[in-house]
């Protein structure tokens, strides 16, 4: 199995830790996030791994060099200009016809990444990797009618959604087909121009941890969570 980790952004809701370091560097626990994620990959049985840098990418290579230390081959692409978290894409090459995961580098999480491949029929585009999250709203929410009549009054509900990990499988003809090459282009960009296409698009839900760790108070969060529980994220 392959991956790419996304690792070319400049983290600025990380500054000032991103004035020096690239985000996928920042320490959790004694551990840059994105040594805790190839170690993950490694263990899932993923043999190769390409991560797309960007900003400070001298110190990612420099860092995680060709993965051997982890038993598996490493390899990098680099933006010349920002991408986006799918034109990036289009950078990576030697593609067969097996799905790729592709995975944010600044992903805390416990989800077994290798199911979520197995899990991915090919004729799909692209499948979602979802976590359920409980939003709390603070005031009460009022649903209006065009005509200002009031339909109805919830005293500080909480929302109940599916989010996105971050995390995709996506089948390699999309990144060949679909995605040009050298344009800034965003994932949800892709995955409405797949769907608009007539594209089946699919979700993989499972029970899993997971962190966006982009913010201050998140990256605080999840040292804590990797410091107490290392065995739920990297199992001896």
């Amino acid at each position: 199995m392959r991956a790419v980790i996304l690792a070319g952004g400049t983290g600025s809701r990380l500054k000032p830790f991103t004035f020096t370091i690239p985000k996928p560097l920042v320490p959790i626990g004694e551990m840059p996030i994105v040594e805790i994620l190839i170690r993950q990959l490694a263990g899932q049985g993923f043999k190769r791994i390409t991560v797309s840098v960007g900003h400070l990418a001298q110190l990612i290579r420099a860092v995680c060099g060709d993965g051997s230390q982890w038993g598996v081959e490493l390899d990098y692409v680099e933006e010349e200009k920002p991408l986006g978290t799918a034109g990036c894409l289009s950078l990576v090459g030697d593609l067969d016809d097996d799905p790729i995961l592709v995975v944010n580098g600044d992903t805390l999480t416990d989800l077994d990444f290798g199911a979520a491949v197995r899990n991915h029929p090919l004729e799909a585009g692209i499948s979602i990797c979802t976590n359920r999250r409980e939003v709390a709203i603070d005031f009460g929410v009022v649903d209006v009618a065009d005509d200002g009549l009031l339909l109805g009054y919830r005293e500080k509900p909480t929302l109940d959604y599916l989010v996105s990990m971050g995390v995709y499988v996506m089948s390699s003809w999309v990144i060949t087909d679909h995605i040009p090459a050298g344009e800034r282009l965003d994932m949800p960009d892709l995955i409405g121009s797949l769907m608009a296409a007539g594209y089946p698009v699919r979700t993989h839900d499972a029970e899993a941890y997971w962190l966006d760790l982009g913010r201050i108070d998140d990256l605080e969060r999840g040292d804590a969570v990797f410091r107490s529980e290392r065995g739920r994220f990297l199992p001896d």
